[in-house]
């Protein structure tokens, strides 16, 4: 992996004020990844590729990642990143809606990661939950959403997103089958362990 060039590509996904992974997020997801050597991940929400370059190095030997990402612009400059970086071949980009395009896929995952559309997390659960291996990981990025989701905050603009962050937060929480634990890194991370 060109590690050079993947600072780059953060510099610049930062500089143009593209949401990706915050570092504190990514070193406890990593820390995962260690000991559970995934062989297969899936993304839901790529933007410019720069988590899924960051996992493909802590993927088991041969390992792949399935990633998902609806803005065509985006995917595009994913796919030159992944060429850059020297790991398009860990890695394989759907382009479309994770919301057509999950049911479709009848793959096991050792991990998924969801960070995208905040309003569509308890479906993005309920498609990982299908797809992913006894043991394996899901991770919710930016779950705690600005402090919104654990606070009363009720504002019409994002009331959406935060109800149904709220209602994924229930979901993992809830489940006799994952142990969950939500992390203050980033905007928040829940991480849900299958038992």
């Amino acid at each position: 992996m060109n590690k050079i060039e993947l600072e780059k590509i953060k510099e610049k996904a930062l500089n143009d004020h593209i949401p990706i992974i915050m570092d504190d997020t990514l070193e406890v997801i990593e820390r995962y990844m260690k000991e559970i050597k995934p062989k297969r991940i899936l993304e839901i929400g790529t933007a410019v590729g720069y988590s899924a370059m960051c996992f493909s190095e802590f993927l088991d030997k041969d390992g792949k990642i399935d990633t998902i990402e609806r803005d065509e612009v985006r995917a595009e400059e994913a796919k030159e990143n992944f060429k850059r970086v020297s790991v398009e071949e860990k890695i394989n980009l759907y382009i479309g809606d994770a919301v057509e395009i999950l049911p479709t896929l009848n793959k096991k995952y050792d991990m998924v990661f969801i960070d995208a559309a905040k309003g569509k997390y308890p479906f993005f659960l309920k498609e990982a939950l299908r797809m992913i291996n006894s043991k394996g990981m899901i991770f919710a990025d930016n779950i705690l959403y600005k402090g919104y989701v654990l606070s009363d905050y009720n504002k019409h603009k994002q009331r959406t997103a935060v109800r149904n962050l709220r209602e994924y937060l229930k979901e993992v929480t809830g489940n006799p089958n994952l142990e969950t634990e939500i992390l203050e890194v980033g905007d928040g991370l829940a991480v849900s362990k299958v038992c």
